[in-house]
């Protein structure tokens, strides 16, 4: 036993936690999770294998406040565990190795069909299957491959495969034709929003509009 705990304030929002967790376990079962109280709410953060953070809030409570665990641990408890006080797993702060985006900051630049957003991931998984990297998985020149650019508020965002094939893969986007992907940016990081969960990358820096 850790003696961490971490507590989901309702069934549904333990779900969402254990489908959350579930994906990036799905990945790699040693993925570092971190969990950080803020206020009522335990934002969880997870890295993916394209080099972008995804995240997700639940309504709840943590143990110590902010503390990292591996995903196929605190998804066995997640599953397991019938008590609502769930033992995430040992803790492994250390294993915690990426930067977190800033709290605020953040400027809407555009809003995009998350339609749109699939069908280009879908294209890209496509081109991976017939052009494996080196590993037998996507190339990193096919990862940083840019295949839109959105803009707005004096901004302009391109978004590449990376944030792509981690939105998708997780699931963040709800089915049906009018679900909306806001995406931020600060000058740093661009951030995608969707219906389960948000998905995070730092970037180079912003390219001012010429009005």
């Amino acid at each position: 036993m850790s003696g961490a705990r971490f507590r989901a304030a309702s069934p549904e929002d333990r779900a969402d936690a254990g489908a959350f967790v579930g994906r990036v376990a799905r990945w790699d079962p040693a993925t570092p999770v971190r969990l950080r109280a803020d206020g009522d709410l335990v934002r969880i953060w997870a890295g993916t294998p394209f080099d972008a953070l995804v995240t997700r809030a639940v309504a709840g409570s943590i143990t110590p406040t902010d503390v990292t665990v591996y995903a196929g641990s605190l998804l066995a408890g997640l599953e397991v565990s019938v008590a609502e006080d769930v033992d995430p797993g040992t803790t492994a702060d250390a294993a915690w190795r990426s930067q977190l985006p800033p709290a605020g900051g953040w400027v809407l630049v555009d809003r995009v069909p998350a339609t749109v957003l699939a069908a280009l991931a879908q294209e890209f998984t496509s081109g991976a299957r017939d052009r494996p990297g080196p590993a037998g998985g996507a190339s990193a020149a096919l990862l940083d491959s840019e295949v839109m650019e959105v803009s707005g508020n004096g901004m302009r965002v391109p978004l590449t495969v990376r944030v792509l094939f981690a939105l998708s893969g997780m699931g963040f986007a709800g089915p049906g034709e009018a679900e909306i992907v806001r995406i931020s940016a600060t000058d740093s990081w661009v951030r995608l929003d969707a219906r389960y969960g948000a998905v995070l990358r730092r970037r180079h820096a912003l390219i001012p509009l010429l009005l």
